[in-house]
């Protein structure tokens, strides 16, 4: 017998990419029909069962990477993941505290 879930606790699962599709076309379509994008995400997690969160950030993400909303897109997340990327971020922040040190450095000897 399946262990019952909590509303309030996170179940774990992972959707497939065509379940997420899926969902999202799922919420396109409702929205286009009703003229609307009220209520639309909760009319779809019912029939689905999945999430309301988990759709509406597979239909955010969506929605930015079709270029009708401004974001990241999933291809530039995937971008600042590639090795290096953290490398580069770390840095920058060491060149930018020691160009803020040493600035401060030179403000004390001009007070002087």
């Amino acid at each position: 017998m399946p262990k019952e879930q909590s509303r309030w606790k996170p179940t774990g699962r992972r959707y497939s990419p065509e379940e997420k599709a899926a969902a999202v076309r799922m919420v396109r379509t409702l929205r286009a029909e009703l003229g609307t994008e009220h209520g639309t995400v909760h009319r779809v997690v019912r029939q689905l069962g999945y999430g309301v969160e988990s759709v509406r950030t597979w239909v955010r993400q969506a929605d930015i990477d079709d270029a009708y909303a401004p974001g990241v897109t999933t291809a530039g997340v995937a971008a600042d993941q590639k090795p290096g990327a953290g490398e580069l971020k770390r840095a920058d922040e060491i060149l930018k505290r020691a160009a803020s040190f040493f600035g401060a450095e030179l403000d004390r000897r001009h007070k002087k």
